[in-house]
């Protein structure tokens, strides 16, 4: 038995675990009191964390015990014990032109073996994309405008539908600051946009799934990290529009931006208020893409190995990428774009093992960061001379026992959190 209260005036101490930044730290005091409410000294506590409350996230394309999703390959069975130790978020690829090439068949059983696989271990999913210009289902070209908009309405509504409680975050829309000039090809939501404009579909793919979902956590998600981005924000937000968070991807196949570019990106889009997911990372561990490609898609080669020295970089790089990001106070989640070399977009060597399975240092940097810096092992302390004892750490899910008793869940969060232990008579 336990009984809960917050108390929201009081600041967590200067305490710290690791390296990791105060505003990333949550604090608890556990009080322990026997069944007659008398505090017990001396009493042994033990917590153990669960989860952290910031999203560590890779795509999970190929991941888990179903039909694969990207109609090539999936990883092995080592491999995903290997993505689950570092990983706790999941994007899941919900491109229509791959999720629905045949009209009226979607592979949404398909889908929901790999998502109920992820979340029975704990990992939170996301949906990408609702609405995209790019992989669009092929038979939207038989369709007059009219009829678009309506199918692509009618899919919103039925995949937010089906997946609510499964899959409630969602990249709402993709990239559309190109959307409705983008040239790649005819496809039916590059028509769509450029007959009814950027607001418009901004509009379509929020207002369905909040309609849909309302306990949905929309995103928009671009790779246009200029000022158009910021103006399509800003537009968006006065029309109505409001995003829950706002997506920024870093593709770096041209080398490392460097911490200080990183953050002052961060720095432009925090002015917004919202959430900044950094939702599409990529660092290589070969050869970087030539510096005057400019758009990635046309960089094709036949070989493009990862080397140990590109390894080594790669590691460097990785580490300095997601502790500034941990270190930014509005960023609240980094999805990195592929695990294995196997599957990596452009045949790129950027996953975090090689393609015969084996961990790259850039995995074994991140397992150091999130498994070990930022993470608290489970932890057994006394408790003082009135029954108390005071626990901090990276802010997330944890577990708390009193030697003899069940564990109790215990979420270190924003607020100092008090909390009260009662053990039956045989405890301590």
């Amino acid at each position: 038995m336990h009984t809960v209260r917050r108390m929201h005036t009081v600041a967590p101490p200067a305490v710290a675990l690791g390296s990791v930044p105060m505003h990333r730290l949550g604090e608890a005091v556990v009080t322990v009191v026997g069944a007659d409410d008398e505090p017990i000294a001396n009493a042994d506590v033990t917590i153990t964390q669960i989860r952290h409350d910031f999203a560590f996230g890779n795509t999970g394309f190929d991941v888990g015990d179903g039909e694969d999703l990207t109609g090539e390959w999936q990883l092995t069975a080592a491999e995903a014990e290997l993505w689950l130790q570092i990983h706790n978020a999941a994007t899941l690829p919900f491109y229509w032109g791959r999720f629905e090439p045949t009209r009226g068949a979607p592979r949404t059983a398909e889908m929901r073996r790999t998502a109920q696989w992820l979340r029975q271990r704990g990992v939170a999913l996301k949906g990408h994309p609702l609405v995209w210009h790019t992989v669009t289902a092929p038979w939207l070209l038989d369709l007059d405008l009219d009829e678009i908009e309506r199918a692509q309405r009618e899919r919103i509504r039925r995949d937010v539908a089906d997946f609510a409680g499964l899959v409630d975050t969602w990249d709402a829309i993709n990239e559309t600051v190109i959307m409705p000039v983008f040239d790649n090809g005819d496809n039916g939501i590059t028509r769509l946009a450029k007959d009814r404009g950027r607001l418009a579909m901004l509009r379509l793919a929020f207002d369905e799934a909040r309609e849909t979902n309302p306990n949905a956590v929309l995103l928009v998600n671009d790779f246009d990290l200029s000022p158009a981005y910021e103006r399509v924000i800003e537009e968006m937000m006065d029309a109505g529009i409001r995003p829950d968070a706002i997506g920024l991807q870093t593709h770096m196949h041209q080398g490392y931006r460097g911490e200080d570019e990183i953050l002052e990106v961060a720095d432009r889009f925090a002015r917004f208020g919202l959430p900044l997911h950094f939702t599409e990372t990529t660092l290589l561990s070969g050869d970087l893409m030539p510096p005057e490609i400019d758009d990635l898609n046309d960089y094709q080669v036949d070989h493009w190995p990862s080397t140990p020295e590109g390894e080594a970089r790669q590691a460097d790089e990785i580490e300095r990428h997601y502790r500034s990001l941990v270190s930014h106070p509005a960023v609240e989640a980094v999805t990195y774009w592929g695990f294995s070399d196997r599957g990596m977009w452009l045949g790129a060597p950027g996953g975090l093992v090689r393609a015969d399975g084996t961990p790259k240092p850039s995995f074994d940097a991140l397992r150091r960061l999130i498994a070990d810096e930022w993470w608290v092992t489970p932890t057994t302390v006394r408790t003082d001379s009135v029954g108390r004892v005071t626990l901090s750490g990276f802010r997330g899910e944890y577990a708390v026992s009193v030697a003899g008793q069940p564990a109790v869940p215990l979420r270190l969060g924003r607020d100092l959190l008090a909390e009260t232990i009662r053990v039956s008579p045989a405890g301590p």
